[in-house]
C-alpha cells in the first residue's frame, strides 16, 4: 500500500494551475501504483492556523509535563506530524505569490519542525533530519518564467521548499513547474507541458 499526501496552498480553488498540476502528480503515483491511500490537505480552505506562542512552548515540554489545555493546542502539529510519517510520496502544491510561498504552507512547515521529532542534532553538532525515505513532488506555477533567466533570482519558492526538506530529510525531490501562465505565447501549453513532463519513479 503506498501512501500519498497531497498538500495544496492555492487561493484559486478549482481554477488553481498548481492544483490541478498537483492532481495530474497524484494521478500518475495511483497508476504506478493501483494500492494506494489518497490524502489531500488543502491549507487554505481548513485555514491552517500560524504557529502560536502557546503551541511553539509546548514543543520544547516534555510530553508527561504537559497540561490538558497544551495538549489540545499540540494536537494539529502531532496530527500533521503523523499524517508526514506516514506518507510515502508527498505532493506539494506551491504557486509562487510575491516571489515565494502562500503562508498557509509556511504556517504547515512550523507545525511540522519538531526538534527530536523530525529533525535532531547529531553528535557533531550538525542537524539530521528524521522524516526520510519520502518521494516528493513539487508542484509549482507561476505567472512568468523563473526557471531560466533572470527570473531565477526571484524564485524563493523551489531554493526555500528543498533547503526545508532536505533539513527534514526528505533530499528525493522533484520539482514539476507551470510556468509563463501570464506570458503571450506560454500560457497557452504551460499547464500542458508540465503535466506532459511529469515522471513517477
Amino acid at each position: 500500500m503506498t501512501r500519498i499526501l497531497h498538500l495544496k496552498s492555492s487561493l484559486m480553488g478549482k481554477e488553481s494551475y498548481s492544483i490541478k498540476l498537483g492532481n495530474a502528480i497524484v494521478e500518475h503515483i495511483q497508476n504506478k501504483y493501483p494500492e494506494n491511500q489518497l490524502e489531500e490537505l488543502d491549507l487554505v480552505e481548513t485555514e491552517m492556523p500560524h504557529l502560536s506562542p502557546a503551541v511553539l512552548r509546548t514543543f520544547f515540554t516534555p510530553a508527561d509535563q504537559l497540561t490538558e489545555r497544551e495538549k489540545e493546542s499540540i494536537s494539529l502539529s502531532d496530527q500533521l506530524v503523523n499524517q508526514l510519517m506516514s506518507a510515502d510520496n508527498i505532493v506539494i502544491g506551491a504557486p509562487l505569490i510575491n516571489f515565494t510561498i502562500h503562508s498557509s504552507l509556511k504556517a504547515w512547515i512550523d507545525h511540522i519542525t519538531r526538534a527530536g521529532i523530525t529533525f535532531g542534532y547529531g553528535e557533531d553538532g550538525r542537524p539530521v533530519g528524521k522524516v526520510t525515505g519520502k518521494k516528493v513532488y513539487i508542484a509549482m506555477s507561476s505567472g512568468g518564467v523563473y526557471s531560466e533567466g533572470p527570473g531565477i533570482a526571484n524564485d524563493f519558492v523551489v531554493p526555500y521548499l528543498k533547503a526545508f526538506l532536505g533539513f527534514l530529510g526528505m533530499t528525493d525531490v522533484t520539482v514539476i513547474r507551470a510556468e509563463g501562465l501570464k506570458v503571450p505565447g506560454l500560457k497557452e501549453y504551460a499547464l500542458e507541458n508540465a503535466i506532459e513532463s511529469i515522471r513517477v519513479d
